[in-house]
């Protein structure tokens, strides 16, 4: 009876030890060019400055996402973003444009709805606490996505615990730049971990 409470005692801690995945996030944005992304064609939003990634508004005011190359399933994102000039209304597109991650300003809702997901032809489900948000310096979000399930981090916070109704399992991730506002963001120390 001993020997076998002596032998959890001592195995327990390298099974849970060995059972923890890796979390090391792997860097997707490089910090000196578009390496990695699928650049948009005759491109006049994306610049690269100081190790961050800019968008700011063309003179037309048009729409722009920054698309990763590669597709992914489940995955935990994470990056830094800092609002600039104007109205900010971006967002983070999960592997499609029907289940985004709001950044600023919703244009519907003319209010911020920073960490709450927008689907489109249902608006914003739920929303998010963002009283965490930073609205003049660098904040992080973290976004876990498995399978139709996504959860959401501000600045360490959770703010968000969500199940869309449908959402595509595989695909990219994309940067928004949304339309019709005069506006600019920063984004740096953009992650992935694919899990």
């Amino acid at each position: 009876m001993k020997l076998s409470i002596i032998f959890l005692i001592l195995v327990t801690p390298m099974l849970l030890t060995a059972q923890e995945p890796n979390f090391e996030m792997k860097k997707i944005f490089n910090g000196k060019n578009l390496e990695g992304w699928l650049e948009p064609e005759n491109n006049i939003w994306w610049t690269v400055e100081d190790g961050m990634l800019w968008v700011k508004s063309g003179p037309e005011k048009r729409e722009s996402i920054l698309w990763t190359e590669e597709a992914y399933k489940d995955f935990v994102f994470q990056t830094e973003f800092k609002m600039g000039e104007g109205t900010v209304d971006s967002g983070i597109f999960l592997r499609d444009e029907n289940v985004q991650i709001q950044i600023g300003i919703s244009g519907s809702l003319k209010r911020d709805l920073t960490g709450s997901p927008y689907i489109p032809g249902k608006g914003y489900p739920v929303e998010a606490d963002n009283s965490v948000l930073d609205k003049s310096g660098w904040n992080t979000m973290r976004i876990e996505a498995r399978a139709n399930h996504f959860k959401v981090w501000l600045n360490e916070q959770q703010v968000l615990d969500f199940t869309a109704e449908k959402a595509v399992l595989q695909g990219p991730i994309g940067l928004q730049l949304h339309g019709g506002n005069t506006m600019s963001i920063a984004f740096r120390n953009v992650k992935l971990l694919a899990l």
